[in-house]
C-alpha cells in the first residue's frame, strides 16, 4: 500500500503539540434526553469510522527520518475511543467543567487513532458528550463538519445499520460520504465560515488561487515585514510560563438576533461586535486583578480558512492566521466597537492569512530546534487565540436526543495562555474559554465579564 504522508501543515500541528499545550480541539454536546449507548456506538461506527482517518494511527519512518504517515490500526478498540463516564454526587455545570478541564489537559495517545469521546450519562438535567480530536486531523472548520456528521436534523431518524460488505477504504478524507441528513445545515456552515473569513479579514475572493500562484508583490512583502517588526505583546497575567493543567468555562446562551441588532444599530459586523465584547471581558478581568489597563492593547490571533468557497470540506488543515489588536484601554463599549471596526477595516486587504498559511507549511519541514525558535517568535507577538464559527442554525439530534448546546474550545496554540472560542448554533451564541490554570485559574471570571460587557453594549444599542 502506498504510504499516505501527513501534509506539511498537519505535521506542523505535531510540532506545536507539547505536554503543556496539547494540540486538541475539544467540544461538548449538551443533550436534552438520555442517549441509548448502543445507538451512539452504531452512529460512531457508521459515520465516523466510515472515514479511514479515524481508523488510522500515526507511524514514523525508521530513525524518525521524513514526515510521519497514516497507518491503519489493526487493533482499533472502539471501547477505548468511545467511553462511558459518570459524575459523582455533584452533577451540575461545575462538575462537568472539572471533567472537561481534566480531559483538555490530557494529551491523546499518539499510538492510537487521534480521537476520543466520553459520554457523561448523569449530567443534570440529562447527559453530555465530550469530544476530543488532535489538530493534525483537521482544522476547526473540518472538525466542526465531523462533529455535525454524527447528528441528524430529524428527531425520528432511523438507527444506523452497519453493512458488513461496505468498502470503507473508499472514504479517506472527504467528509461528504458521512454527512447523511445534515448536508443542508453543513452547506450553511460552510457558507457562514466563508462569510466570517470575509468579515474578519476579507483576504480575497479565492485565497487558494493566490497561495498557489505564490506570495509575491509589494503588499505581501510589506505585511511580512510588519509582522517581523512587531514588538512582543505587553506583559500581563494572561501571559507567562505554561503548566500542565488547563481550565475551561463557558457562557450562557446569547440570542444571535440580539448580536445582529447591536450590529445594525452601532455598526460593524457580528465578528466586530464579538471582538468588542471579548476585549471588554479581558479588560474587566485585568482590572479586577489590579493590573493597569490605561493605554493597553493586546493582540489576538484569529485563524482564517484558506479553503476555497464552495469546495467540498476535507480533513486536514488549510488555515492561516491574522493578528488583530484589541483596544483594551477603551472603557466605553460603543467607543470600543468603533475602534475595533476601524482596526478591522484596516485589515481588509491584509496578506497575513496566506503568509501564515505558508509559514505553517514551512514549520512542518523545519528541524526541531529551529521550529522551537519559530514557535517562540509567534507566541510572543500575541496574548490569546480567538476563533469564531457560525454553526448550523437548525435543531440537531444525536442518536435521537436533541442537542441543547454545542460548546467548542480551540487549543492555546503556540504557547499562549488563553484561547477564546465562539460558536453559534440554533440561533444562539456561546463563548468557550480554555486557559492555563497557572495563568488564569478562574476562566469563569472572563466569562462573567463577557456577559457583563455584552449587556452594557446592548444597553447602549437600545439607547441609540
Amino acid at each position: 500500500m502506498v504510504r499516505e504522508y501527513l501534509s506539511s501543515i498537519d505535521t506542523a500541528m505535531l510540532h506545536l503539540d507539547e505536554p503543556t499545550n496539547p494540540m486538541m480541539i475539544t467540544a461538548v454536546m449538551v443533550l436534552q434526553s438520555p442517549v441509548d449507548f448502543e445507538r451512539l456506538k452504531l452512529t460512531v461506527q457508521d459515520r465516523l469510522l466510515s472515514m479511514r482517518r479515524f481508523r488510522q494511527r500515526l507511524a514514523w519512518s525508521p530513525f524518525g527520518v521524513g514526515r510521519p504517515y497514516w497507518q491503519d490500526d489493526p487493533a482499533l478498540d472502539l471501547g477505548y475511543h468511545l467511553r462511558r463516564a459518570r459524575l459523582g454526587a455533584q452533577r451540575d455545570e461545575a462538575a462537568l467543567q472539572d471533567v472537561v478541564s481534566l480531559l483538555a489537559s490530557t494529551p491523546l495517545d499518539l499510538s492510537r487513532p487521534l480521537w476520543q469521546f466520553h459520554l457523561v450519562e448523569n449530567y443534570a438535567p440529562c447527559c453530555a458528550l465530550i469530544l476530543r480530536f488532535h489538530h493534525s486531523l483537521g482544522d476547526g472548520m473540518a472538525i466542526v463538519q465531523v462533529i455535525l456528521s454524527l447528528t441528524d436534523s430529524d428527531a425520528n431518524a432511523p438507527w444506523p445499520v452497519l453493512r458488513p460488505d461496505r468498502d470503507r477504504s473508499q472514504h479517506t478524507s472527504p467528509l461528504g460520504a458521512a454527512l447523511g441528513p445534515v448536508r443542508q445545515g453543513l452547506r450553511a456552515t460552510r457558507k457562514a465560515s466563508a462569510r466570517l473569513a470575509r468579515e474578519s479579514v476579507s483576504l480575497a475572493a479565492r485565497p487558494s488561487r493566490l497561495i498557489d500562484a505564490g506570495l509575491t508583490g509589494r503588499d505581501a512583502a510589506l505585511d511580512l515585514s510588519r509582522f517581523l517588526l512587531l514588538k512582543p505583546d505587553p506583559d500581563t497575567s494572561l501571559r507567562g510560563e505554561l503548566g500542565m493543567r488547563k481550565r475551561v468555562a463557558w457562557s450562557e446562551e446569547i440570542p444571535l438576533e440580539t448580536v445582529q441588532s447591536i450590529r445594525r444599530k452601532l455598526g460593524g459586523t457580528v465578528n466586530d461586535v464579538l471582538l468588542t465584547v471579548v476585549a471588554g471581558a479581558l479588560r474587566r478581568y485585568l482590572q479586577n486583578r489590579g493590573e493597569p489597563v490605561d493605554n493597553l492593547s493586546i493582540r489576538v490571533t484569529i485563524p482564517v480558512s484558506m479553503r476555497s468557497p464552495g469546495r467540498k470540506i476535507e480533513l486536514g488543515n488549510r488555515v492561516g492566521a491574522v493578528f488583530v489588536t484589541l483596544p483594551i484601554s477603551i472603557a466605553d463599549p460603543a467607543c470600543r466597537l468603533s475602534e475595533v471596526v476601524r482596526r478591522m477595516d484596516g485589515r481588509k486587504a491584509s496578506w497575513e492569512g496566506p503568509i501564515f498559511y505558508v509559514a505553517l507549511k514551512a514549520l512542518g519541514h523545519t528541524p526541531g530546534q529551529m521550529a522551537n525558535a519559530l514557535i517562540n517568535a509567534f507566541s510572543t507577538r500575541a496574548t490569546a487565540v480567538m476563533t469564531n464559527v457560525r454553526g448550523p442554525q437548525e435543531q440537531l439530534y444525536l442518536a435521537g436526543s436533541p442537542v441543547e448546546a454545542l460548546l467548542p474550545w480551540a487549543p492555546t496554540t503556540g504557547r499562549m495562555g488563553i484561547a477564546l472560542s465562539v460558536l453559534s448554533y440554533a440561533g444562539e451564541v456561546r463563548l468557550g474559554v480554555l486557559a492555563d490554570e497557572g495563568l488564569v485559574p478562574e476562566p469563569e471570571r472572563v466569562v462573567a465579564g463577557f456577559q457583563a460587557e455584552f449587556d452594557a453594549l446592548l444597553a447602549q444599542a437600545g439607547a441609540a
